[in-house]
């Protein structure tokens, strides 16, 4: 079964886990004891319908306030697909939790209270959505019943947002009209808006196509691994285990070994389950070559005339996650791929301002939760990709060394 991962984003109380509650109760996917607790819960709160939102807001912080502050997994399952929910926050102060959220999704539900229309948020999260390359964006109306589920409201809303979105690189945006209390166009159709002729939220999701959003062109093997068991039976087996970035690698290909640039052929592919003739993105396996060459964590195989960028200077868009403010020319370490290193901040070239998506140029103080165009100079050289051409190979991390805290997050441009 194919699996989707998506994130739901949008400004506080415009109804996030609600919908979320609503989608895992309407598809059958909550056990009896959960609900007989959201139900006790909801009485004791003095909520007048059982609240679906306490499915999803774990933290006792959240229940009381009734806003989501942390990142919240859940996972549910229809006959056609398999699904993983983060469901991030709409504060301003959580813009990092959305960013830790999105970074892995297929496509991200962003919702728009119908009565308020765009708001500040609304832009920030498509922004973001935009920024971290996720291929799909579905944006719900919701609490359509609080308008009466007026078509006029419906179109000036999604008039307002492709305006918006025109400006950014999105591939695929899709509208829906829902009432996520009352379950309007979540799983079932609602016979309230006849005008709205797009379907449900869960059959987009069930059938939108993701087969193609994995790069299966470029062929990228960062080696997390070296297997060598040591034992009688695989007494000469050695196996360079790793997940694969991109593309597809079959048995008997030519590939190099990078950055030492040896070139031997692959000789095996081998999972749990045995050996495979080929493999491709986001499979993980253990491959064996035919030369012995000195490979190590953090070293990536390739196809021999398909190497990704080689340098030391790269540039990227940075989320800054950390309390404190970016040190000017400071040194972190930077997770990419298996590897690990340090950097140097060499330069603040502009921030973002998201609601406007002007440069801001005069103002370099990088704080948490700015989104900044930056040099960085590393201590080796990072074999990387674009980001929008591979999520994989194009991201990394960055770490304060004294307290081995994530401070940032990065997309190589």
């Amino acid at each position: 079964m194919e699996l989707l991962r998506f994130t739901t984003a949008g400004s506080v109380d415009d109804g996030k886990s609600t919908l979320i509650g609503r989608l895992l109760y309407d598809s059958k996917s909550i056990f009896e004891d959960q609900m007989e607790a959201v139900e006790a819960s909801s009485k004791r709160r003095g909520d007048e319908n059982v609240n679906l939102a306490l499915l999803t807001d774990g933290l006792r912080a959240e229940r009381e306030q009734g806003i989501t502050i942390d990142v919240a997994y859940r996972y549910f399952a229809t006959p056609k697909r398999k699904f993983i929910i983060a469901d991030t926050p709409g504060h301003i102060q959580y813009t990092r939790n959305m960013v830790t959220g999105a970074s892995t999704a297929n496509l991200a539900i962003i919702l728009i209270d119908a009565r308020n229309g765009v708001v500040e948020q609304t832009l920030r999260h498509t922004f973001i959505a935009s920024l971290l390359g996720i291929p799909h964006i579905v944006f719900c109306i919701n609490k359509m019943d609080l308008v009466d589920y007026s078509q006029e409201v419906y179109e000036n809303i999604k008039a307002e947002v492709e305006a918006f979105s025109s400006k950014l690189e999105v591939k695929d945006i899709k509208f829906i009209p829902i009432s996520a209390l009352k379950g309007d166009n979540v799983v079932e159709e609602s016979e309230k808006t006849p005008w709205h002729e797009g379907g449900t939220l869960l059959h987009h999701l069930e059938n939108v196509h993701i087969g193609s959003d994995q790069n299966l062109t470029d062929c990228r093997f960062p080696v997390q691994t070296v297997i060598r068991p040591h034992s009688d039976k695989y007494h000469d087996f050695r196996g360079y285990a790793g997940r694969i970035a991109g593309g597809v690698f079959k048995k008997g290909d030519e590939v190099t070994v990078l950055p030492s640039g040896f070139s031997t052929k692959i000789q095996s592919i081998v999972t749990l389950d045995g050996e495979l003739e080929d493999a491709f993105a986001p499979m993980s396996v253990t491959m064996t070559l035919e030369d012995e060459i000195d490979i190590s964590r953090g070293d990536m195989i390739v196809r021999e005339n398909n190497p990704p960028q080689v340098s030391q200077d790269i540039e990227a868009m940075v989320c800054w996650m950390g309390d404190k403010p970016m040190i000017p020319r400071g040194k972190y370490a930077i997770k990419h791929t298996s590897n690990d290193l340090r950097c140097m901040v060499q330069e603040v070239l502009y921030k973002v301002d998201v609601n406007t998506l002007h440069r801001i140029e005069d103002d370099k103080e990088i704080k948490m939760n700015d989104i900044a165009r930056l040099k960085l100079r590393t201590t080796k050289p990072l074999l990387a990709d674009c980001y929008t051409r591979n999520r994989n190979t194009g991201s990394f991390i960055i770490i304060d060394e004294a307290t081995n805290v994530t401070v940032g997050a990065g997309m190589i441009l």
